[in-house]
């Protein structure tokens, strides 16, 4: 039998590094990174046996509304590595605000509050709303929550040109960052949900692998920006069709006017489409200028 070459037997080597490095690549830089938060884990522990109060929702106009984002989940979700972190208070407020800003074009909202995380506890449940209503003067509040998946897959090139020429040179991780918002609507003295609006967002990427923790983070932000901007045009939609749902079932939603507000039941009606009249002038508006 011949005996391989001195060039042979190098290049059997190389082959057998990256392949060997290619399977360990493949084992190790494949992750999935994950932070979520869940309305009904805040609002119904399993330590609490709360029900939901079947009595009839009371709107006093004009409404003060609250927007806050539930605690992060205490557990991880799936088979990913959970991030306890989650959003940073200053993400969440400028996200609240966003949403804020929406809700102000609506003439039968007297006051919105951006609720503080540290207003709500792990699990607090539906007393650390009353707890709200009574701290704030708030009646409605617009819970916020996410799940958001990031996964990195780190090619057997990028970890080649790392080891033999540096990490710069060949674009090689694909970053998915999948990104699911809801927004759910409570009526915090009859403890109803109103109406709930979800959003979507996927954001794809590639990045060199010492790059990939700072791609990663701008990534996840550029993924809840987008999530609550669908959030907050399915509240349009969703207020909308719970306005409808008050005009055909009068007894679902019981409609009152504060003292000294002139709106009234049927100006409910009235301030709605003035609200959404406004809201497409404005629209209307801005693909003018564009």
């Amino acid at each position: 039998m011949k005996t391989p070459s001195l060039l042979q037997r190098g290049f059997l080597a190389v082959l057998a590094t990256a392949i060997v490095l290619g399977v360990i690549g493949c084992e190790t830089f494949s992750q999935k990174h994950g932070r979520s938060s869940s309305i009904v884990n805040f609002l119904y522990p399993k330590s609490s046996h709360t029900i939901a109060d079947q009595t009839i929702p009371v709107l006093n106009l004009p409404l003060r509304v609250g927007i806050a984002f539930v605690p992060p989940n205490s557990a991880g979700r799936g088979n990913y590595n959970f991030d306890e972190t989650g959003l940073s208070e200053m993400q969440k407020t400028l996200l609240m605000q966003k949403v804020r800003d929406s809700f102000k074009a609506y003439p039968f909202v007297q006051s919105i509050e951006v609720v503080p995380s540290s207003y709500l506890r792990d699990e607090g449940g539906f007393e650390n709303l009353d707890q709200l209503r009574g701290l704030l003067g708030i009646d409605v509040v617009v819970l916020l929550a996410y799940d958001q998946v990031q996964f990195t897959n780190d090619s057997f090139l990028s970890l080649a040109y790392w080891t033999i020429v540096g990490a710069y040179v060949v674009e090689a991780n694909k970053n998915d960052t999948h990104t699911l918002m809801e927004a759910a609507v409570y009526d915090i003295p009859s403890r109803h949900l109103l109406f709930r609006a979800p959003g979507a967002s996927q954001v794809k990427g590639r990045s060199t692998a010492i790059a990939i923790a700072e791609d990663l983070r701008a990534a996840s932000a550029q993924s809840f920006d987008m999530a609550i901007k669908d959030v907050i045009k399915n509240l349009d939609v969703q207020l909308a069709d719970f306005r409808e749902r008050v005009k055909k079932s009068p007894g679902e939603v019981q409609i009152v006017n504060k003292p000294g507000y002139s709106g009234g039941g049927g100006a409910f009606d009235a301030s709605w489409a003035a609200a959404f009249g406004l809201i497409a002038l404005a629209r209307w508006l801005c693909l003018k200028r564009k």
